[in-house]
């Protein structure tokens, strides 16, 4: 091995990156588990491959309490992980959704999208758009998924995500609100610790984006003008809160504070006070549409 090879030419907080052009992560990635009936909460998932091309998947939970005749609203889950770790099968986020199915009486659609280095940025945004728009195309039986056909409220459709995946939330949402989708009507965005720019991340992300418009680029830096044009009706960071307020957007915000607690601390730890209230809190949302 040369001495390039050992080389570090870039130093991220998720991943470093070899003089050679290797990247390695900086976590393992988490264990995966099958999609499975559960006894103890009565959810059961599956698995649904979206486009064979790209290896675009997606997990689908629905709650026991379905019934024949009754539509549930529709929980878009988008996972975090600094858009290169985590997965929609690993098992803390198959216990954290499956959760708010359970308890948001929802059927929930969470996201595998393409992570960087293999498929750099900006595939994890095309990617949650395909499957955004694969799950519309289910409305008015129009789709092959039954569990969708049957059981999903199209015009009660939530975005959920989670740090990065809440980054990607608001692209989502945004572009919704621009060019419309058909079929559904997203009500309300959830987004727990979004990653947004003005952080010591921010050359990360410039870095797995090569087609980066900078610091300024909205996907990082929500413009005020994406802010107005939200395809949402309610939503639930400090300074999105701020100038989503700012903005000429006519929904509802919500704010929810968790002092004290690490970055997406709801999902490791289900039973813990805060993540307990920060469900409870979400399943309120939900339930509110």
């Amino acid at each position: 091995m040369g001495s390039s090879d050992s080389e570090v030419g870039h130093e991220f907080r998720f991943f470093r990156v070899y003089r050679d052009g290797r990247v390695e992560i900086s976590r393992s990635q988490e264990e995966k588990i099958p999609p499975f009936d559960d006894p103890q909460t009565g959810v059961r998932s599956k698995d649904v491959v979206i486009s064979s091309e790209t290896g675009l998947s997606a997990r689908i939970f629905l709650p026991n309490t379905a019934h024949p005749i009754e539509k549930l609203p529709l929980l878009f889950y988008i996972h975090g992980g600094g858009f290169c770790m985590r997965s929609a099968f690993g098992i803390d986020y198959h216990n954290y959704v499956s959760t708010l199915a359970s308890q948001g009486n929802a059927i929930a659609v969470s996201v595998e999208y393409g992570l960087f280095p293999d498929r750099p940025i900006p595939a994890c945004y095309e990617d949650c758009w395909e499957a955004l728009q694969w799950v519309a195309s289910q409305a008015n039986g129009g789709g092959p998924e039954p569990w969708l056909i049957n059981h999903a409220d199209f015009d009660r459709v939530f975005i959920v995500g989670d740090s990065a995946g809440g980054n990607i939330s608001h692209t989502m949402a945004v572009r919704v609100g621009t060019i419309g989708l058909a079929g559904l009507r997203v009500v309300g965005m959830v987004m727990v610790h979004p990653f947004f720019g003005g952080t010591i991340d921010d050359e990360m992300w410039l870095y797995m984006c090569p087609t980066n418009g900078g610091l300024e680029d909205p996907r990082m830096k929500p413009a005020a003008e994406d802010l107005a044009r939200l395809g949402c009706e309610r939503y639930v960071g400090w300074r999105y809160y701020e100038e989503l307020k700012k903005s000429e957007w006519k929904g509802t915000v919500e704010i929810v504070e968790n002092h004290g607690q690490e970055h997406c601390f709801h999902r490791r730890d289900l039973t813990c006070e805060k993540a307990v209230a920060l469900i409870h809190r979400m399943v309120s949302f939900i339930k509110q549409s």
